[in-house]
C-alpha cells in the first residue's frame, strides 16, 4: 500500500468559500452562527450557520442551477475549486475518482408543495393520488433536484470527472466511508487521483422539520450547511500533506484510538451531541460544530479541511480529526505534515 497525499482541498461554509484560514479561525474562537434566513419563513427564528451569498464569479451557471438542490449547488462549487487548486491535467481530471457523502433531498419548496398538495386527503398523504396526480403537477426536471445522488452527479457532469464514483447517504459516517474508499483506492494503486468529501444542508425546511421531529433540535443541534472536499493523489509532487489513515467505529473505539496522539498533536472535533463531546473530554483543542453548526453529511469534510489548514499554518505536525454525526458512528482521519 502506497502513501496517500492531499493535493488540494475546497470548503464552502459559513466561513466563506475557501479552506485556508478555517482551522486557525476555529482554533481562535471564530463563530459563524446567526439567524438562519433559509428557515425564517417556515420555522421563525432559528440560529444556524449558513453559507454567505454566492458571488456570480464562483457560482454555477443559472441554467444548470435550476436542476440543482442547494446541496448539489454547494458541492459543484466546491468540486470546481478543488479541481482548480489540484491543477491536474485533462486526462487526470477525467480519470479522477469521486466519492461524496450526501444528505436528504433539498429540493425547491414551491415545486415540492405543488407536487404534494393534490396528494393530501383529510390531512393524510395518499400514495395512490401521488402516482396519479402528484407527479403530474410538477416539472419532470424536478427529479434532478429531488434525487440526492445528484448532489454528486451535477458537479461531476459539470467538471468532467469520469473515474470510479459513489454517493454515500450520510448523517456523518457515510462521509467518512467516502474518504475511506478514496484513500483505499489511491493506496492500493487502483487510481492515481481521487476526490472525497461531503455536501449537505440542515437548513432546508424539510430536513430541519425532520431534525425537530426526531428530537435533535431539542437536544441542542444547531443546523449548518456546506461542502468540503479533499483531492488525493498517490504522488507527493505538489502535495500539501499526507492522509495517513481513515477509520470509522463507535465513539468509544475512536476515543481509545486517540491514545496514539502525542502531546504536540492537535485533535479537532466535529462531534455532535453531549454524549460524544463528554466521551472526548478535553482531548479536542477545538470544536468545529461550535463554529459551523452541524452540516450533517458535510460536517466531517469541513473538519478535514480545517485540519489541513492547521497543518499548512504550522500549528501542528499531525492533526487527528474526529467526527461523530447524529447517526451515532464516529470517524477518525489522521493528517500529517510532509517532511
Amino acid at each position: 500500500m502506497r502513501p496517500v497525499y492531499v493535493r488540494a482541498a475546497a470548503a464552502v461554509s459559513a466561513f466563506g468559500f475557501g479552506w485556508r484560514g478555517l482551522g486557525e479561525a476555529v482554533m481562535d474562537g471564530w463563530r459563524g452562527i446567526a439567524a438562519a434566513d433559509q428557515l425564517a419563513a417556515t420555522h421563525g427564528a432559528v440560529q444556524g450557520a449558513q453559507v454567505p451569498e454566492i458571488a456570480p464569479g464562483i457560482d454555477i451557471e443559472a441554467r444548470a442551477r435550476k436542476l440543482m438542490s442547494r446541496s448539489a449547488r454547494l458541492a459543484a462549487i466546491a468540486l470546481a475549486q478543488a479541481l482548480g487548486e489540484a491543477g491536474w491535467r485533462a486526462d487526470e481530471r477525467a480519470g479522477a475518482a469521486l466519492y461524496l457523502g450526501v444528505g436528504a433531498s433539498g429540493c425547491a419548496m414551491d415545486e415540492l408543495t405543488r407536487m404534494l398538495a393534490p396528494c393530501m386527503v383529510d390531512g393524510q398523504f395518499a400514495l395512490d393520488r401521488f402516482g396519479t396526480q402528484g407527479l403530474a403537477a410538477c416539472n419532470p426536471l424536478f427529479a434532478f433536484q429531488l434525487m440526492n445522488n445528484f448532489t454528486l452527479c451535477h458537479g461531476a457532469i459539470l467538471n468532467g470527472t469520469m473515474g470510479p464514483n459513489g454517493a454515500f447517504y450520510s448523517r456523518g459516517s457515510g462521509t467518512v466511508a467516502a474518504l475511506s474508499e478514496a484513500h483505499w483506492l489511491i493506496a492500493s494503486g487502483e487510481c492515481g487521483q481521487a476526490l472525497a468529501g461531503g455536501a449537505d444542508s440542515a437548513l432546508h425546511p424539510v430536513t430541519w422539520a425532520q431534525l425537530v421531529a426526531d428530537g435533535f433540535a431539542r437536544q441542542g443541534l444547531v443546523p449548518g450547511e456546506g461542502a468540503g472536499l479533499l483531492a488525493l493523489s498517490g504522488s507527493s509532487d505538489g502535495a500539501l500533506a499526507r492522509l495517513v489513515s481513515v477509520r470509522f467505529d463507535s465513539v468509544q473505539a475512536i476515543v481509545a484510538a486517540l491514545d496514539a496522539a502525542a502531546s504536540d498533536d492537535l485533535v479537532l472535533s466535529a462531534a455532535w451531541g453531549e454524549p460524544a463531546r463528554a466521551a472526548l473530554g478535553a482531548r479536542p483543542q477545538a470544536d468545529l460544530g461550535m463554529a459551523l453548526g452541524d452540516a450533517l453529511a458535510a460536517a466531517p469534510a469541513l473538519a478535514w479541511c480545517a485540519g489541513l489548514d492547521l497543518i499548512m499554518s504550522r500549528r501542528a505536525q499531525r492533526v487527528f480529526v474526529v467526527s461523530a454525526g447524529i447517526d451515532g458512528v464516529a470517524g477518525l482521519a489522521l493528517l500529517e505534515a510532509l517532511p
